[in-house]
């Protein structure tokens, strides 16, 4: 049997995913969200030319032959606070006392430095000569009334969020996040509410897999465990059917007592894919329904399911809400061990980094094992080695995804 790699499952999942709607909320609810429409300036920004300095605003052939040790003296005639306007024109001869942001007086084309200048009673004395329309911000030199400011597409970034309050969107035009379920299967689960039996495990997929949808701005909704009973699995599927996205870990293996293949086959689920040539996250199952919504078979085992779930659920998300960088940005790092490997598939290495004067060094966690949730615990990123690859020495030169905090890019380049 042959199985997709994981770029092709990358690509099946994505031709399969459909952006959302658009929905209008709050300024201060839309950082990290992505604009449904162009925004366009409605005013010029600034509304005229204005000064970049305290100093004082002047003629330019008044002040072209100053030096520190034969100044130039004008006349002050004006003093000009930020918020206030201009009372005077600036003749020859003449300069007008200016703050940061202040409009700068007809007449004047160049705005001097406190600094390059002295006071001497009712004059200045100009030290230093600059350019020609030094510390001058022109009209329109941030926005021009009219043009589109912000694209279609755009992540709101604090910058970003910045410029939409500067032309006064007080309601902003966002695509929607998508509603996700989160299940987990298996008579060996233990729920977190429930008491501490020592024959059952844990179940630690659901809230990492909540954890991982809140990272993106998600908030899931948990559908708890489903026992290996086909009714009690069957329905809680069902449930899940109901939302944009139904994570589902657990039961996509062959055992006797996996119902999950052909109960998603009776919920008329079609399956795209059931392996990926990966490690850990061999046993990942995607299918879509006629209404759009994707399922997602994670592996049981908790960091093959959240390895998965950066590789391939995180990407359609984000999709779905418009981004355009769907995956986690990558970084070449110098390997700090020998790291054997067997060829056959991609493998996801949980790796820390730390740096050095040559740049950035990978080490592994340690045990790479799918069950040891530990060593997600402690990397702050993927080394990939190549499916064709039986691993790499010491000193190598690796690429790392980035885990936590650490922005997204177009490509996958895994």
């Amino acid at each position: 049997m042959s199985y997709f790699s994981v770029a092709q499952a990358q690509s099946c999942i994505l031709e399969h995913v459909s952006r959302m709607g658009t929905e209008l909320i709050a300024l201060h609810d839309s950082l990290n969200r992505v604009l449904a429409c162009d925004v366009s300036a409605n005013r010029n920004h600034p509304p005229y030319d204005v000064s970049a300095m305290d100093g004082y605003a002047v003629r330019h052939a008044d002040i072209v032959e100053a030096t520190s040790g034969v100044p130039v003296a004008l006349t002050v005639v004006d003093d000009i606070r930020a918020g206030a306007m201009p009372q005077v024109k600036v003749l020859p001869g003449k300069a007008a006392r200016i703050m940061t942001g202040a409009p700068v007086p007809a007449g004047a084309d160049t705005v001097i430095r406190v600094e390059d200048t002295k006071d001497d009673g009712d004059q200045v004395l100009i030290l230093v000569p600059p350019k020609q329309g030094a510390n001058i911000r022109p009209l329109g030199e941030n926005l021009r009334n009219g043009d589109v400011v912000l694209s279609k597409g755009m992540e709101i970034t604090p910058g970003v969020l910045g410029i939409l309050a500067m032309v006064k969107q007080k309601q902003v035009s966002v695509f929607a996040r998508p509603t996700v379920a989160i299940l987990s299967t298996g008579d060996e689960l233990e729920g977190i509410d429930e008491a501490v039996d020592e024959n059952k495990i844990p179940d630690a997929n659901s809230h990492a897999l909540y954890a991982q949808c809140r990272s993106l701005g998600i908030t899931p909704t948990l559908l708890g465990i489903a026992h290996d009973n086909p009714i009690e699995l069957r329905a809680k599927l069902a449930e899940g059917l109901k939302y944009d996205l139904l994570l589902a870990s657990g039961g996509v293996s062959v055992g006797h007592h996996d119902f999950m293949r052909p109960m998603l086959d009776a919920l008329g689920i079609t399956m795209h894919f059931w392996r990926v040539a990966m490690r850990p996250g061999h046993p990942l199952a995607f299918g879509s329904t006629e209404t759009g919504t994707l399922v997602f078979g994670l592996p049981g085992n908790p960091v093959a399911s959240m390895v998965c779930f950066e590789q391939f659920v995180a990407p359609a998300c984000r999709a779905m809400m418009g981004h355009q960088q769907l995956f986690r940005r990558t970084i070449t790092a110098r390997l700090g061990h020998d790291i054997k490997d067997r060829a056959g598939r991609a493998h996801f290495v949980r790796v820390t980094l730390s740096r050095d004067d040559q740049g950035y060094v990978a080490t592994s966690t340690g045990a790479q094992g799918s069950g040891v949730l530990l060593s997600m615990a402690m990397a702050n990123g993927f080394m990939l080695i190549p499916a064709e690859s039986e691993g790499f020495k010491a000193g190598d030169q690796v690429t790392v995804q980035l885990l936590q905090g650490t922005g997204f890019q177009a490509g996958a380049d895994l």
